[in-house]
């Protein structure tokens, strides 16, 4: 896929979601805004309710009072009298006081003749004692008192006698907020980060298997060229053979014979890169192992290196202690290991290549560095040198030959052996790998 066919699904995927983003926004505001009509229509009605119920209440006791002036042949007019001082507290200024029980008989006979069915407390407030006589809790659907705790009824600023009436079950959606409902928009939040993070994988994921493509078309162009000049290399060295007359300079015969043979080696070795990766995808990697020592795999390497390393010039400096570095695992594929590095370490040098080999030993593991003073590792790359097919950027180098499966290859068997491989690199300053092998178990401390 090309990077305008990316950029095409990239967008379109982008305003899919903005859309979907906008219509969660949109259908949120029309149900919070539904919500508010309901709440101040609910508002409304309980409104209405409320100020019939408190007229109700109102004129019953306004009547209570009457009947109380009546019975107590009190000729004054009390004006206004009824306070509503809360939701669902009432206070009635009176002139003298009065027996709760007569007081509790007026208002049930009242409260019923108006269809008045909440219950209610009572308590008369006595301004000689400066104290509330508290009557019963009224139980208005039975018609019976119960003996409940009273509640503790709101004590007014006033010089006489008065009496309040409470209705404890009673509450007010005017007084009293109305609490938020969050469950209007928590699943739509919710089902809208799971799109948006649906929306971001998918991303991630499309952009990842581009690069992945492009490193795979760069492996095919590198195999490719690797493979096509040694081939071209032996035709060309197998027709001078061929020639009759060759047979009579043996120098140059020897000499096309070693090519063959050096070019030969390489096509081999790049068979077996690619057999290696093959082997790793299909997960069928199998390690025959057994213990071997860790000094005498970087030995055989080194050993066949000699040749490469004289052509380069190379200054090898090997250190590898004097006693036995033991591990258990595959000799073939450790070999394979520290032949990536090795030659990493000389394929990355721009001059004559300076390379430092160290293993040592720890109560539990081998360590192996190879250093180099090579072109180094740019940060930005420290991070994918171990993902196949990524080769790192060599600027004006051009003559670095590769796959980009070498280091991948190193760390899969690493791994598979229980150990681990590292990297410190400065760009210009060069590389150091470092690779921890576990100790076979008779070797650890």
């Amino acid at each position: 896929m090309g990077r305008r066919g990316l950029g095409s699904i990239v967008l379109f995927a982008t305003l899919s979601v903005i859309g979907v983003v906008l219509t969660q926004i949109l259908w949120l505001d029309s149900a919070f805004r539904m919500q508010r009509e309901q709440v101040e229509l609910q508002k409304q009605q309980q409104a209405q309710l409320e100020k019939q119920f408190n007229d109700r209440v109102i004129i019953a006791l306004t009547r209570v009072t009457e009947r109380i002036l009546s019975i107590n042949k009190d000729p004054s007019d009390l004006f206004d009298a009824v306070k509503q001082e809360r939701p669902n507290y009432f206070a009635v200024t009176i002139n003298d006081t009065l027996h709760p029980y007569l007081l509790e008989a007026l208002l049930t006979k009242e409260f019923q003749r108006r269809n008045i069915k909440d219950d209610f407390e009572y308590g008369i407030y006595d301004c000689f004692t400066d104290s509330i006589v508290y009557g019963n809790y009224v139980d208005m659907d039975s018609s019976s008192v119960d003996s409940v705790p009273h509640t503790e009824l709101l004590k007014l600023d006033k010089d006489g006698h008065y009496f309040g009436v409470y209705f404890p079950q009673r509450s007010s959606s005017i007084w009293d907020p109305v609490p938020a409902s969050r469950g209007t928009w928590i699943f739509p939040a919710l089902v809208t980060l799971i799109v948006f993070s649906f929306f971001a994988y998918s991303v991630w994921v499309i952009l990842r298997q581009k690069r992945l493509g492009e490193m795979k078309n760069d492996f095919i162009g590198n195999m490719t060229h690797e493979l096509k000049t040694p081939i071209s290399t032996i035709a060309l060295s197998s027709e001078v053979i061929s020639d009759p007359s060759i047979v009579q300079e043996p120098e140059r015969l020897k000499e096309y014979a070693r090519i063959i043979r050096s070019e030969n080696e390489r096509l081999r070795t790049q068979v077996e890169r690619v057999l290696q990766l093959a082997t790793l995808d299909r997960g069928d990697l199998q390690l025959e192992n057994a213990v071997v020592d860790i000094r005498e795999i970087i030995r055989a390497v080194l050993t066949s290196f000699k040749l490469p390393f004289a052509e380069r010039s190379a200054e090898v400096h090997v250190d590898l202690g004097g006693e036995p570095l033991s591990v258990l695992g595959d000799g073939v594929h450790l070999s394979n290991v520290f032949f990536n590095l090795f030659d990493n370490a000389m394929k990355y040098s721009t001059g004559a290549p300076d390379i430092r080999i160290t293993a040592n030993r720890g109560p539990r593991w081998v360590e192996v560095k190879v250093k180099d003073r090579g072109l180094g590792i740019h940060p930005k790359d420290i991070g994918h040198i171990f993902e196949r097919f990524f080769r790192v950027s060599t600027g004006n180098v051009h003559n670095v030959k590769g796959f980009g499966l070498g280091l991948h290859y190193v760390q899969q068997i690493v791994h598979a052996h229980g150990g681990t491989v590292e990297v410190r690199s400065e760009p210009g300053e060069g590389s150091e790998f470092t690779v921890r092998l576990p100790l076979s178990n008779k070797e650890r401390r």
